[in-house]
């Protein structure tokens, strides 16, 4: 069963594979078309997952995971995290 820290890295996951950087949309997308039947058996996780890994990316922005708002629009990796 899936857990919210899961989560985390399935976004440090898409982010990786678009070259270090992607939108909430495109985060959103990869999570559903790779794990969609792993969301669907995590129990109350699958109705909360969307909140969830928003929340997850502030936790990876205060760990210096992700690099703070930009305003862009997108998600990065910050320069401590290789994007290969």
């Amino acid at each position: 069963m899936l857990t919210k820290y899961d989560l985390s890295n399935f976004i440090i996951e898409c982010i990786k594979q678009n070259n270090g950087r992607a939108s909430v949309l495109e985060v959103s997308k990869y999570i559903w078309t790779n794990y969609e039947k792993e969301l669907r058996q995590s129990g109350d996780l699958f109705y909360t997952w969307q909140y969830v890994y928003r929340w997850q990316a502030t936790e990876l922005r205060k760990k210096g995971i992700l690099k703070k708002h930009q305003n862009s629009g997108y998600w990065e990796l910050s320069d401590k995290v290789s994007s290969t």
